[in-house]
């Protein structure tokens, strides 16, 4: 008797085949068998009417910390992502030594806009090295698979201390030590190594984080560790030095596949070449024999923020002195025109990697603190501005400054437009990821992006079909990233399952939820269309809940493919 039979279901593969109506086995945690058979199993559930597919394989997480206090690793389970790769950008938070964990909760509160009450009260530092901290994740067992980067800047911060983010050049004895971190940690089970050269990646008190002032060629060094290793990627936040012509001989050198992530490859509607180049670039390394890829989103590059942690500004020089300001200390700056002045020229010449340069139609006013400012809400800085024939500019200020800094805005800076971003998400050297799920709390949560890419780009706008959707978020970056059976419904493959309603499934609104550890508020999405997931044949959400277990049926995942 099988553990398990779905029958009745449209089921597709993942393989980016038709689909196939029929049943589907399971037994110890894998499918058994497919077709139309329909053996004896201790549950049976009828999809009729329903769809099959396997479960999404996010690439670009950032749920290190809160795994530690949430097994389920929420939401992205019940938003149709069973495998979730941590680490990412090189802001692991391992190796922690006890001396550094304040320093990289209080960087991780910033760069990856975590609560930082949330991180203390709710990180179990049971772990130290990589090793102990893949063993913690084995004792707490994680709803979803789990794949971790080894990181540049958690090497560096714990080799080089407080030198990390002031010195530019580590001694040969401290590169050496970063390197045999590395190569442990490959050893032990990471997927890969991962780093950022970005400059909107700061820390507390606006440091730069560590990576993002290392040189090439000390990059280059530790990355070779996955060229050593024979398997594993890197991943590379770019910023404006990680371009695809910068990493191609760093690629050529280690012989592996490297991941990009900049804002810089995604669609700009004042700049619609720009993106388009990054992915011709990829294209011709691979023509040479180098493999590049790039991270690609399928929903607006969005940030909720308010003007007392401006987030989506810091990467402008006109901040880099206020990053770590009291909104009482905010408040004298913002009113002074001298200040607003080098902002506006910033916004004239920005440097490469910035997310905004002064696009204040893509910049709307969300909840606002006083009713007399209610007519505002939803409307864009450059409607007000144009309204009150004022500068965008002075509208936001005046307008935050009125409310003490309270005033809630909302900026979608990039991947906007439906023509631009779909060529961008169909070139073959894109990957559908960067969810930043377990980050950006505050502002936003793209966890659902696998929904948004099946309701709008299949069914809305028909971008891609139904078995090319399913393809690009489940086989297509679990073989990239060589995380072996998963991603497929095949006999043999790990039972990881999402059953859903295709002419329903998409992803909810945002909601702000105070469930974070002390009571913190987070901004989640639920899902639409999803009536049941399984990680490994266990069930783990029904279509309304999560589905209780002593233990999450996750594995936590040490070998991948050469």
């Amino acid at each position: 008797m099988f553990d398990l039979l779905i029958k009745n279901a449209e089921i597709y593969d993942g393989t980016g085949g038709d689909p196939v109506r029929g049943n589907i086995w399971i037994e110890d945690g894998k499918v058994a068998g497919m077709g139309s058979d329909a053996p004896a199993a201790r549950e049976t559930v009828d999809a009729d009417g329903l769809a099959v597919m396997p479960g999404f394989v996010d690439l670009h997480t950032h749920y290190d910390a809160q795994v530690t206090w949430d097994p389920t690793c929420s939401p992205s389970p019940s938003l149709g992502v069973t495998t979730c790769v941590m680490g990412n950008c090189g802001f692991g938070i391992v190796p922690s030594p006890p001396k550094i964990r304040d320093t990289i909760m209080k960087n991780l509160s910033v760069v990856e806009g975590m609560d930082l009450d949330a991180l203390r009260a709710g990180i179990d530092w049971q772990f130290e090295s990589f090793s102990d901290y893949m063993d913690a994740l084995e004792r707490i067992g994680p709803y979803p698979n789990l794949a971790v980067l080894a990181g540049h800047s958690a090497v560096r911060t714990a080799t080089m201390g407080e030198d990390a983010w002031v010195r530019e050049t580590p001694t040969d004895d401290e590169l050496a030590e970063m390197r045999r971190l590395i190569d442990k940690a490959l050893d032990q089970g990471a997927v890969g190594f991962a780093s950022s050269f970005s400059i909107n990646h700061v820390g507390h008190g606006g440091i730069p984080m560590p990576s993002t002032i290392a040189t090439v060629d000390e990059f280059s060094h530790l990355a070779e560790a996955v060229g050593a290793a024979g398997k594993g990627i890197v991943q590379m936040s770019a910023g404006g030095r990680g371009t695809v012509e910068a990493m191609e001989p760093v690629v050529e050198k280690i012989g592996r596949r490297m991941f990009l992530t900049t804002g810089a490859a995604m669609y700009n509607a004042s700049d619609p070449e720009r993106g388009k180049s990054w992915f011709a670039d990829c294209a011709a390394a691979k023509e040479r024999g180098n493999e590049l890829y790039i991270q690609i989103p399928c929903q607006p590059l969005s940030f909720d923020f308010t003007m007392a942690n401006a987030y989506p500004f810091f990467s402008h020089s006109a901040f880099d002195d206020i990053k770590a300001y009291s909104p009482e200390q905010l408040i004298p700056v913002f009113q002074d025109s001298a200040f607003r002045d080098r902002f506006r020229e910033n916004l004239k010449n920005p440097v490469v990697g910035t997310i905004f340069k002064g696009t204040w139609e893509q910049v709307f006013i969300g909840a606002v603190a006083k009713d007399a400012n209610k007519p505002l809400q939803n409307r864009t800085v450059a409607d007000v501005a144009a309204e009150q024939s004022a500068d965008p500019m002075d509208v936001m200020f005046d307008l935050a400054l009125d409310e003490n800094l309270e005033t809630a805005f909302l900026g979608k800076f990039l991947n906007v437009g439906d023509e631009g971003v779909g060529e961008l998400l169909k070139h073959e050297h894109g990957v559908v990821s960067l969810s930043d799920a377990g980050a950006h709390l505050i502002y936003m949560c793209d966890a659902g992006y696998g929904l948004h890419l099946l309701g709008k780009w299949v069914r809305e706008l028909g971008v891609f079909s139904l078995q090319e959707g399913v393809r690009r978020l489940t086989s297509h970056p679990a073989d990239l990233y060589g995380i072996q059976g998963r991603g497929r419904l095949t006999p043999g493959s790990h039972a990881d399952m999402v059953m859903f309603d295709p002419a329903a499934i998409d992803i909810g609104d945002p909601e702000r939820v105070p469930d974070l550890p002390g009571g913190g508020p987070r901004t989640i999405r639920k899902p639409r269309g999803i009536h049941g997931v399984w990680i490994n044949g266990a069930h783990v959400f029904d279509g309304e809940d999560y589905v209780k277990h002593a233990k999450g049926p996750g594995h936590v995942l040490r070998d991948f493919a050469a």
